[in-house]
Formats: C-alpha cells, structure tokens, sequence
C-alpha cells in the first residue's frame, strides 16, 4: 500500500540521520517520564525514543519539556523500525562533551587516551598532548574552570578527575589514584599493580567504597 510504502520511506530518513549520529552527542526534548518506570521518553529532530531509567544518571529528576544531552550508543533496524539506544551514564557522553568544550581535542592536539566513569558520582579521564607547549589538563579545564564546570552542570555535579596519561605504567597508575599520593608500585606479568601508599593515604587511595581504586584500574586496565 501507499501508505506502508512512506512509512519506509520514513523509516529509512530515520536510520540515515540517525547512523550519522551513531557515537554522537544530541540534543533531546523530554517528553514524557513514567511515574513507575522512570524511563522517559525524549524527542531527537522528530524522532522519538525511550531513554530508560538505567541510562539517566542517578539521581537526576527529568523534566518534561527540558532539553538534555544524550550519547546515541547505537542504531539499529528491527522488524518495527529503527530502533535508537540512547544513554547518560556511557563514557562516550562524558568524551563527546570534552571534545565540544575543548578546542584542543577537537583539534587532536590533546588527545583523550581513556575514561572510566560511575555516573552521577565521579569519572576519571587520562589525556596526553603530544605537543609539550600544551598542558593536557590545563586545556580540558579552562581558564579559572570555565571548560571544565559547563560539564560538570551538564552531568548534574558529576565530579570529575583529569590525569596525565603516561607510557610508563607506574607513572599512570600513580597519576590515575589520585588524589592520593603514591610511594611505590610493583608490576607484576598479570598486569597486577601493587601499591604502596603512606598510612594516611590508604582511604584516599581506596576511596568511598573502593571507588577511587576502582575506576583507576578500569581507566588503566591494571588490577590494583
């Protein structure tokens, strides 16, 4: 029929405009939250799909009719149509974000080497310049924070860690456990890191319920 004939159509202008926006950041509309679910429904151009409660950052109270940020993590076709996932707690958002802010890593001279992230509470994100004039973390802040604090709006107070990256796996780890200072480190084959840290570093280096250690480890894939 006719009409199946424009839905394809219309299915196919999804996907196309959708694909190229596949690992993007958009702009959407909310326009409906469940009272029961909490997943909400967002407008993008004018499309509509659901972002569900699991992708909102903890603790974030969506309002109808505000504009948000999302992260589209994949597009897909399915036998109903196009289906978009979307998501506010993936390490791409926080990425794409620093790469708007930043003219430096739009550019490539300071380059986002990894990112490991508990939305809502902390990410951690290692960058390295190859260009020794540049300051890798100087850059992603901003003069007096002004890059760095837009971000932190847009992810509701998500704090935010920026290390220097190294090649050095001691340098690294050292660099992605802050704020606590380290002493020594050992490496072993497994790409097992012991640490030594002085007495009253020990609860800054594991911090609130291991949270430190832990997002350190993911952003340098050592076990701490």
């Amino acid at each position: 029929t006719v009409r199946q004939g424009v839905r394809e159509i219309e299915h196919e202008q999804v996907l196309r405009e959708f694909r190229s926006k596949n690992k993007e950041i958009v702009t959407a509309k909310v326009v409906n939250v469940d009272p029961v679910t909490g997943d909400a429904t967002v407008s993008i151009a004018k499309s509509e799909t659901l972002l569900p409660k699991k992708e909102q950052i903890p603790g974030e109270k969506l309002v109808v009719g505000s504009l948000i940020k999302i992260y589209i993590v994949d597009v897909r076709e399915t036998e109903k149509g196009p289906k978009i996932m979307v998501s506010r707690v993936h390490t791409g958002l926080v990425k794409r974000l620093f790469e708007q802010e930043v003219t430096e890593i739009y550019d490539g001279t300071v380059e986002i080497k990894s990112v490991s992230r508990e939305a809502g509470s902390r990410t951690k994100m290692a960058v390295y310049s190859r260009d020794e004039n540049v300051d890798p973390i100087g850059a992603c802040i901003g003069n007096k924070g002004t890059r760095i604090s837009g971000i932190v709006d847009e992810l509701k107070g998500e704090k935010i860690d920026i290390i220097k990256y190294s090649e050095t796996p001691e340098e690294y780890i050292s660099a992605a456990l802050s704020p606590a200072t380290v002493k020594g480190i050992y490496i072993d084959e497994e790409k097992t890191a012991r640490v030594t840290v002085a007495h009253d570093q020990l609860s800054l280096a594991i911090g609130k319920e291991g949270q430190n250690a832990r997002l350190a480890a993911r952003l340098t894939g050592y076990k701490i």
